[in-house]
């Protein structure tokens, strides 16, 4: 009998609580419905440039899925190159087959000299192409290509948990609440909350930053400050929006229900999977994930050595974000009280 009240207690709980039950049941359907959306997508087409090509080689490629795309100087194919707009250059030297591959993809690299050596093998090409890299080179590991994008997911995670659960407390504690009995203003409390977890924040990505780098040995084209920003911007976007979201949040169970929510697509629009292999309407939605952004800088920085110019868009964005996340913060505190 005692069993028996207790798993009614349990039960009649659950059912007055609406997220959790989302939570049990839908979202593992739309985490599900996500995969199958980025796994299940468009083939993924190389795009080559070439230049001076015979059209039997040309052919092969176009044959073998490759987007082929002609130049008539290895100038213009080296500066497309080098904006991101080809996977790889091939062109006929004096030496033979000449490939130069973009290089920050180490598994596209290897399907693109698979698909070549494959393209000549059958055209009875016996010279061996040479091969060169505009970034990274042939001992590149894939965990170096996709560990920029780690280094930026596992900021924004945990410092939402810590922000989400922390301010939380803040609220369950009592604390907030005679915060806003006093004369200080809404915008004061989220600033005030802002910079004290910020210091840790700060400290967290310099700490994921320099451990990556230099313990782990991660591959590092460019400036280590530029990693530390991009990192600390994700951690203050994390941050305003774990605030945020802790606003609507009555425990720390119910932060935890944000996770498939928030996290989860952050992580499949990120860059960790390839977004070019996704149905197009879907690779919009990357535009509205903040990681995407930083993922996108950190990947330049660390593998392609890229400069301010470079990922300053990327930078703007995240700072509008934090902004934006932040105006949200002070407009939330008004159910808690009106000023």
């Amino acid at each position: 009998m005692r069993i028996r009240a207790l798993a009614i207690r349990i039960i009649l709980q659950f059912i007055k609580d609406k997220r959790t039950l989302a939570l049990l049941f839908l979202a593992p359907l739309l985490v599900l419905s996500l995969m199958k959306l980025v796994f299940d997508g468009q083939a993924i087409s190389p795009d080559i440039g070439t230049v001076d090509l015979p059209e039997a080689y040309i052919g092969g490629l176009s044959n073998a899925n490759a987007a082929i795309i002609e130049y008539d100087s290895a100038d213009e194919a080296q500066q497309a190159l080098r904006e991101g707009n080809l996977d790889a250059v091939i062109q006929i030297g004096a030496n033979g087959p000449a490939i130069t591959l973009e290089g920050s993809d180490p598994s596209m690299n290897k399907a693109i000299l698979l698909l070549i050596q494959n393209t000549l093998q059958a055209k009875a090409s016996s010279i061996a192409p040479a091969v060169t890299y505009l970034h990274g080179g042939p001992d590149m590991a894939p965990f170096d290509s996709f560990g920029p994008v780690l280094i930026g997911f596992f900021s924004f995670f945990f410092v939402f948990l810590l922000a989400g659960v922390s301010f939380l407390r803040e609220r369950t504690s009592g604390t907030l609440e005679r915060l806003l009995a006093s004369p200080i203003r809404r915008s004061e409390v989220v600033l005030g909350y802002l910079a004290g977890f910020g210091l840790f924040t700060l400290v967290q990505s310099m700490l994921i930053a320099w451990y990556s780098i230099h313990v782990l040995g991660m591959y590092m084209a460019g400036q280590i400050g530029y990693v530390l920003l991009i990192n600390l911007l994700l951690s203050l976007t994390a941050l305003t929006l774990g605030t945020l979201l802790s606003s609507f949040a009555s425990n720390e169970f119910q932060i935890i229900q944000f996770i498939p929510i928030v996290i989860v697509p952050q992580a499949f629009f990120s860059g960790l999977f390839n977004l070019d292999a996704m149905n197009p309407w879907l690779q919009k939605i990357s535009n509205a994930m903040p990681l995407f952004y930083g993922a996108d800088a950190m990947q330049g920085i660390m593998i392609r050595g890229e400069g301010w110019s470079d990922f300053q868009i990327d930078v703007y964005v995240l700072i509008g974000f934090s902004l934006l996340f932040t105006l949200l913060n002070v407009l939330a505190l008004k159910k808690h009280r009106r000023m």
